[in-house]
Parts: C-alpha cells; sequence; structure tokens
C-alpha cells in the first residue's frame, strides 16, 4: 500500500448525519443563492442542473459553511474544482429530477489526500445511497454500459468511466430488496459484491459527511427535482 494511500486510510471514519444544522433562515438563503449562481452545466440527458458555489456570491454562507463544517471534521481545505479565475469554489449545488448513478468522488488530483465530502439537501424528499466499498483511485463513474466505457475525452472536472469494481469486491449477488425500494435505476448486476453502510433519508437542514473513499449513488426516490449541495474536501 502506498504512503498517500496510508495516509487517506489514517483520517476514515464512518459516515455521520448532522441534524439541524442548518435553520429555515439559512435554508431560504442558500435557495436564494442557488437561484443566483450561474448555471454551470445544464445536462438535458441525465436531467441535471449543476451550478458552482463561486466565492463572493454570499460571505455570510461561506464563512457559516466553514466554521459548521470544521466544528465536525477538524482543518481541511477545500478541492472543488476551480473557477477561470483559479480561485477555489465552495461546492456544487445540484437540482436534478433523475437518480445519480454509482460512483466515487475521489478527487482528481492523485497527489493530494482527500479527506472528507458534505451533502447538504435543500429539498426534502430523496435518498443517498453509501456503501462499505472504498476506491483509492481517481473520481469515477462505475458502470457496465459499453457506450459509457468507451467515453475517453473527458472536460475538465468529468469521471472517468470504468468496470474495474466488478472485479475488486467479489460477486456477492447484492440485497434484492434494498435494490427493489432504493435502486431501480441502477442494474442490480452493476452493484454485485456491493454492501450498503448506510442509507441517508434527506432531511432539509441536516447535512451528511462521509469518506471520499466511498461508492455512493442516488437512490432512486424522487419526487419532481431535489436540490443538494456537494462539497469536498482534503487535509
Amino acid at each position: 500500500m502506498n504512503e498517500r494511500i496510508k495516509e487517506i486510510k489514517k483520517h476514515e471514519s464512518p459516515p455521520k448525519v448532522i441534524k439541524n444544522l442548518y435553520n429555515e433562515e439559512e435554508i431560504k438563503e442558500f435557495l436564494k443563492l442557488y437561484e443566483n449562481l450561474p448555471t454551470t452545466v445544464h445536462n438535458k440527458k441525465q436531467n441535471v442542473i449543476k451550478k458552482r458555489w463561486l466565492q463572493g456570491y454570499s460571505e455570510k454562507l461561506e464563512k457559516i459553511f466553514c466554521e459548521r463544517l470544521k466544528k465536525e471534521i477538524g482543518d481541511f481545505k477545500m478541492d472543488n474544482l476551480q473557477d477561470e479565475n483559479g480561485k477555489d469554489i465552495f461546492g456544487l449545488i445540484q437540482e436534478s429530477r433523475s437518480p445519480i448513478g454509482l460512483h466515487v468522488d475521489a478527487g482528481f488530483e492523485l497527489k493530494n489526500q482527500i479527506y472528507k465530502q458534505s451533502l447538504i439537501p435543500l429539498s426534502s424528499v430523496g435518498s443517498t445511497v453509501i456503501f462499505k466499498n472504498r476506491f483509492y483511485d481517481c473520481s469515477t463513474s462505475f458502470t457496465q454500459d459499453p457506450e459509457e466505457l468507451k467515453k475517453k475525452k473527458l472536460g475538465y472536472g468529468q469521471n472517468k468511466r470504468s468496470s474495474e469494481h466488478l472485479k475488486l469486491y467479489g460477486d456477492k449477488p447484492f440485497d434484492k430488496e434494498i435494490h427493489k425500494k432504493y435502486l431501480k435505476h441502477e442494474n442490480i448486476d452493476n452493484l454485485k459484491g456491493l454492501e450498503v453502510e448506510l442509507i441517508y433519508e434527506w432531511e432539509v437542514g441536516s447535512m451528511l459527511i462521509f469518506d471520499r473513499t466511498h461508492l455512493h449513488c442516488s437512490s432512486s426516490v424522487i419526487e419532481g427535482n431535489k436540490i443538494g449541495i456537494a462539497t469536498f474536501t482534503r487535509k
């Protein structure tokens, strides 16, 4: 095991949910921030709108967010992508009408020591499935779809595509009941060898924190659309 992975493992811990971290007024301010930010990506195929949380749109929310996250995870550096001027962004605010598939947000710079990621729901219906299985390479979307696996020319900040996970975790069939209830959008064979660590039922005002090495995905439980803020840190 190389030194980088050893260092990452030192800081790993189970996922945790902090309830009532943000009050109603602060959630309204986050939603206003989402309205004011320019759209970064509108992927009509995936039915997803992504906006980068750029610095300077709400210094009050930036301060609140960083202070509360530090209280939970200790010292960290942001490890989100940067804007055109090379400034760190605080995260991605994403509005989706269809679930996002199996992936890992392990970053794009292998030299970085990845740490925790957080999710703040801004809408109440939704859930996120965190698996016990971990991955120590770069940000990757896991699929068996031959068309997806052909995609090699990726833009800045796009996950590589891989079916490597199917060789890593054994071939134990995935739990059929969990699949039926939460993961109907995923081919059950694509989940072979995976075990669920936590199913986080979205709750406005709470925040989920988990290691960036965890495989995870949205659940198929969506009513209309859902909005959440994802942020990524390193040591």
